[in-house]
């Protein structure tokens, strides 16, 4: 997630590199799921370039497209997220979307220290013992979907209420009290309703988080609120890094997954030979959602940056210390040094992993849960409505606007 704090100001100095010959990036909304020109330029013909974002003190930063330079950007300790704490990069938001006391502004052993934490929740014994609630929900949302009758929506029926079902069980969200965390998520991460809502919306969740840490350390259970109040309660994590941490989970969980799964179908029903074949051959479906991760460019922009500690060179340029440095993992997934015809979406392919759930010490640590819901997701409609359609033209599909992460309002499918 892009989460820097940025202001368009004219008078701001340039940054530490000093001037050069930076490619604007305006960030426009692109149709459906089209690829980012731009990105796709870069790729070809500058991997490490300057761009210039629509907002920031700073007027310019670093961007790197090619697999192994991003490989290089993500795992390398001369890379600092920490050092992005008290900087105005360049960037594509006008506001924070994470604290700056959780992970995704960690270096470590601070974000060693925070992730051995979390993972007390994302084992693999979680996740298998997870899949059979995810299935019954899926199932109880379809009946309701199927009764209702076409045309339904699927972002309304399941791409919306599923990932908010799967990720507050996982963290011991009441079922009484989802409805109220619905649309939280969405205003945060979204540039649209600007940096006063996403605030008041950061807030209100902040404050219901620590609520259910202060019940969770009174009665505790088998839940991911009850592993950060045994945290706090023992001195291995602060309150608010218990908050960010909380946060983290329930906004990308429930935002990211549901817009991904969204794209997941959208491809899947306007190329229907796929989806035939993934019906035919269910065993696939574990690697066709690698597949359709590492193809769909589902986020838009670029996520947080790093700082360069020192002078570093990648891609045989010289990054100075003190420069901000955005990695593009879209470009890296269609890199074609490294896959072959990168641009086609296979659903045989094997071999190196893509990079979508990101590289380094900070790859998502709930990787493992959001290929479960997908994989469930997707084998629940494929197996229960073979004539599966959309309701209207691809065209007419309509698409979130100004949102970090792209996917459809609405999904109109009939069966």
């Amino acid at each position: 997630m892009n989460d820097t704090t940025v202001r368009d100001d004219p008078a701001a100095p340039e940054p530490v590199g000093g001037t050069s010959s930076a490619r604007e990036w305006s960030l426009a909304d692109l149709p459906a799921l089209t690829f980012d020109p731009l990105l796709a330029e870069l790729l070809r013909e500058e991997p490490v370039a300057r761009v210039r974002m629509p907002f920031g003190q700073e007027r310019e930063a670093w961007l790197v497209t090619r697999y192994q330079d991003v490989r290089l950007v993500t795992s390398d300790p001369r890379f600092s997220r920490s050092a992005l704490v008290d900087r105005e990069v360049n960037g594509m938001m006008a506001h924070r979307v994470a604290a700056t006391v959780g992970l995704n502004y960690a270096d470590p052993p601070d974000h060693t220290r925070l992730r051995k934490v979390m993972i007390k929740a994302f084992t693999g014994r979680t996740m298998k013992g997870l899949r059979p609630r995810a299935e019954a929900t899926a199932a109880a949302l379809l009946t309701a979907m199927e009764e209702a009758g076409p045309p339904a929506d699927l972002v309304e029926h399941l791409h919306g209420p599923f990932p908010l079902a799967v990720v507050s069980d996982l963290l011991g969200v009441p079922v009484e009290d989802r409805d109220r965390l619905a649309d939280w998520p969405d205003v945060i991460l979204s540039a649209g309703p600007g940096p006063k809502s996403s605030e008041a919306a950061k807030e209100r969740m902040r404050q219901y988080i620590v609520d259910l840490l202060t019940e969770r350390r009174e009665s505790p259970a088998d839940d991911l609120a009850s592993v950060l109040g045994r945290a706090c309660a023992d001195g291995g994590i602060t309150e608010a890094e218990a908050v960010s941490l909380a946060t983290a989970v329930l906004v990308s969980g429930a935002h990211a997954v549901r817009n991904n799964s969204a794209n997941m179908v959208y491809t899947l029903l306007t190329r229907p030979e796929l989806a035939d074949r993934l019906r035919a051959r269910p065993d696939l479906l574990p690697r066709a959602v690698d597949e359709l991760l590492r193809h769909i460019p589902h986020r838009n922009g670029v996520g947080l940056p790093r700082i360069a500690t020192e002078d570093i060179e990648v891609g045989g340029v010289l990054i100075r210390a003190g420069e901000a440095v955005y990695a593009s993992y879209l470009t890296a997934n269609r890199d074609p040094e490294v896959f072959a015809d990168p641009d086609a979406l296979d659903l045989d392919r094997t071999g190196t992993a893509h990079l979508s759930f990101g590289h380094g010490p900070h790859h998502c640590i709930g990787a493992m849960l959001a290929r479960m819901e997908s994989e469930v997701m997707l084998g629940a409609l494929l197996t229960r409505f073979p004539g599966l359609r959309l309701a209207v033209d691809p065209a007419e599909v309509e698409w979130q606007s100004k949102g970090f992460i792209r996917g459809p309002k609405a999904l109109p499918v009939s069966w």
